[in-house]
């Protein structure tokens, strides 16, 4: 056998990644190692000689010997380094997941496919010898026909902020599922519970229904004392164990059910029977797939389109999972099943999030609080209690609302004075504070950086562009100032300054209004 050549890079070098580290180093295709920490760095020198070191990943796309780069950073970091590899025309081997979102995914299939490039996501067990021996023996039929399948994945592990349990446990497990059944869940339910970190779940489980009837669930938790990785798979002639932990990692179980009498099932029990395994480390056999497909340009087992299947299953779970966390939720709000509230966010009780509205990653809505269909908020925004937003309104960051403010239809907030789309700015979002009570009228547009006061009155259609003052009622383009408004919202038309509505006095101090 020809000697292989010093081609592949890896970058980063922690966690899993130094698993990787060794057996690429071990099968003697490593040429370049990289990783953002200096200490880990050092570390492999000492361990594993011959291999080029480096802090910039950059180093890896600019070296043509360098024909595949494997991919072992922090799940969210996947898509942007994948692209960059992709672009600068290397093979691809991404850790699972191959991103965090479905969209990004199926851009990066389409990259791969524009630049002719492998992609192949890192789902080790369908590398294993014992799930590969449970799939033939599926298919020869020993085990009868397929009826259920359930795994249990957990452990006291590193617990993540960025992804949840559902993301960091359950895509081994939900990919070997689809690999078993051959098929995608048809219908999925689940539950999920966040008991360290609000919203950022610490257990699931996921419930589905795949094809000829055959159901699965998978319970995955970092909440665990012990390590525990195992697959039952139940089907009409026999069972299966696949146990990772144990020293027989796949056990044929023949139990049989009767049925007495044709209506009494009776369960008949037999001894378990390891099944002959070869030895062969599954990363390894990951590996060397991985280095086959490169080398001979074959489609992987594990390519980026069974990576966006099983990414469209976590996030189908995980939706369902919320609903049912939301509808349950000691806070007591309503969250409309087509909207979606994304983690690190918070509704407070009494609240009511309502269809195809979206509330982004560290948004905080207040109590009691109405938000109408359609409507974006954050990341980053903070809504006091009793707002109501209406149809059709974005609220950005650098927008804060305070208490029982009103933003009419469709009204308009901007972040950014002077946008391009060609230049980045996210650096020079203007801060822009609505005071309580205040209305922000149908159509309305309020440009960043300003201030409107409390119980002020922004007209229909009025472009905001400098402060409002408390009170104050503006109209026009650009808004000037019409008069003064009651706190109930009715103008002050009356020389004494008294509200016709609700009987309040003010007077005007320094061009201010003051209630007497």
């Amino acid at each position: 056998m020809a000697a292989r050549k010093k081609n592949i890079g890896i970058i980063g070098l922690g966690g899993w990644g130094k698993n990787i580290l060794r057996n690429l180093y071990e099968l003697k295709v490593l040429a370049t190692a990289c990783d953002t920490n200096e200490i880990v760095l050092d570390l492999h020198r000492k361990n594993m000689r011959g291999v080029k070191y480096t802090l910039s990943k950059d180093d890896l796309f600019r070296d043509r010997d360098i024909k595949a780069v494997v991919i072992a950073t922090p799940a969210e970091t996947h898509y942007q380094i994948a692209s960059q590899a992709l672009n600068a025309g290397k093979d691809v081997f991404v850790e699972k997941p191959l991103s965090l979102k479905e969209e990004h995914a199926r851009e990066l299939i389409s990259l791969a496919k524009k630049k002719k490039k492998i992609l192949m996501v890192g789902h080790i067990l369908q590398y294993h010898p014992a799930v590969l021996k449970l799939k033939e023996m599926i298919d020869k039929g020993e085990l009868g026909k397929l009826r259920y399948l359930y795994s249990n994945r957990l452990n006291m592990g590193k617990l993540r902020v960025e992804e949840n349990i559902l993301w960091s446990f359950a895509p081994h497990d939900v990919s070997v599922m689809l690999m078993l059944t051959g098929s995608k869940p048809s219908n999925i339910k689940g539950y999920g519970g966040s008991y360290l970190n609000e919203n950022i779940f610490d257990t699931t489980l996921s419930s589905m229904e795949f094809k000829n009837n055959v159901k699965g669930h998978i319970f995955v938790s970092w909440l665990h004392p012990f390590k525990e990785q195992k697959l039952v798979v139940v089907g009409s002639k026999a069972m299966a164990v696949f146990d990772d932990m144990a020293k027989d990692k796949l056990v044929l179980y023949a139990h049989k059910i009767e049925w007495e009498r044709g209506e009494i099932p009776v369960a008949h029990k037999a001894a378990g029977k390891a099944v002959k395994l070869a030895i062969k480390e599954p990363l390894k056999e990951e590996m060397k797939h991985f280095l086959k497909c490169v080398s001979e340009r074959k489609r992987p087992r594990t390519d980026g389109e069974e990576g966006l299947a099983v990414l469209e299953v976590l996030r189908r779970s995980e939706k369902v999972i919320k609903d049912v966390v939301f509808e349950n939720s000691e806070e007591n709000f309503f969250l409309h099943p087509s909207a979606v509230a994304d983690e690190n966010t918070h509704i407070g009780k009494g609240s009511k999030i309502w269809h195809y509205s979206h509330i982004l990653k560290n948004s905080l809505i207040g109590e009691n609080c109405v938000i109408g269909q359609n409507t974006s908020i954050g990341p980053d925004v903070k809504i006091g209690n009793g707002c109501k937003v209406q149809n059709n309104v974005s609220i950005y960051k650098g927008v804060t609302l305070e208490d029982d403010v009103f933003c009419g239809p469709s009204c308009v907030f901007t972040n950014v004075y002077n946008p391009r789309a060609f230049v980045e700015r996210k650096t020079e979002f203007l801060p822009t504070l609505v005071k309580k009570g205040a209305t922000i009228g149908a159509n309305a547009t309020v440009i960043c950086g300003v201030t409107v006061g409390k119980y002020a009155f922004v007209a229909a259609g009025a472009v905001v562009k400098k402060d409002v003052p408390d009170h104050a009622i503006v109209a026009g383009v650009p808004a000037k100032q019409k008069g003064w408004v009651c706190k109930c919202g009715e103008p002050l038309k009356n020389k004494d300054m008294k509200c016709s509505r609700c009987g309040n006095k003010y007077t005007i101090r320094s061009n201010k209004l003051r209630k007497t």
